[in-house]
């Protein structure tokens, strides 16, 4: 009669690690757990393009604080060279050769402020690009906030159905002898987790499904614990 209830309280075990393992391919199998990794490619994709992005605005920003600061020169160096040349008092070549410095310098005052507005032209366009980056970014961080709430709401229910069936384990296990739960714990290895099967009316085995002729339920229940001739498991009759 022990032995029975031994098997019967076996096959319970093996119920609730049945449950165990399902809850834990549950947890490893949400939905939202591929939703939330391609969300977070996306926003690291996101990143690295904003972050492009924001170095080439340093960059054209850089260069238009430097073609400003030449512009501001040339122009100060205009003035200053056309005041010397309105003023008179030098001689012909030397007002010829000023006038042509003024006219060199007014040359580079235009191609430095064509320079100026390219880079204020560049500066305006990224920074529209990088606003739009910024709206795409906060969209897709926020879309993985939520998803990343949804799976941890979602892994509290998982984690404390898990809990209920880790004392119901321990309280099961407590019932078997060391002998059969070292079997046990050896087939669940090999056999997918199942090690138990009953061993019903007509023969069939829990485990495999295969059915036992009534030679082979003999043979099966003569071993000690009654043993399934086609899969090993443990049979509970």
């Amino acid at each position: 009669m022990n032995e029975f209830r031994s098997l019967a309280d076996l096959l319970d075990l093996q119920h609730v690690d049945s449950e165990i393992d399902r809850l834990l391919e549950t947890r490893a199998s949400l939905p939202e757990l591929e939703l939330y990794r391609r969300a977070h490619v996306r926003s690291e994709a996101v990143r690295l393009e904003l972050t492009d992005r924001q170095r080439a605005l340093r960059e054209v920003s850089l260069e238009l604080d430097r073609s400003s600061g030449e512009l501001e020169i040339a122009e100060t160096k205009v003035v200053q060279q056309e005041r010397r040349l309105y003023a008179g008092g030098m001689s012909a070549k030397e007002t010829e050769n000023l006038r042509l410095d003024v006219e060199s310098l007014r040359r580079k005052v235009n191609e430095t402020e064509d320079g100026v507005l390219e880079f204020l032209q560049q500066r305006e366009s990224l920074e529209k690009e990088i606003a739009a980056i910024e709206g795409r970014l906060a969209e897709v961080e926020a879309e993985e906030r939520r998803l990343n709430g949804a799976i941890k709401e979602a892994w509290r229910g998982i984690d404390a159905e898990l809990a209920r069936r880790e004392e119901r384990k321990i309280a099961a296990v407590s019932l078997i002898p060391p002998d059969l739960l070292e079997l046990y714990e050896g087939l669940r290895g090999r056999k997918e987790g199942v090690a138990v099967g009953r061993l019903d009316e007509t023969g069939i085995c829990g485990g495999c499904h295969l059915k036992l002729s009534a030679a082979e339920r003999r043979q099966a229940l003569g071993e000690d614990p009654p043993r399934c001739i086609h899969c090993r498991r443990i049979l509970v009759p």
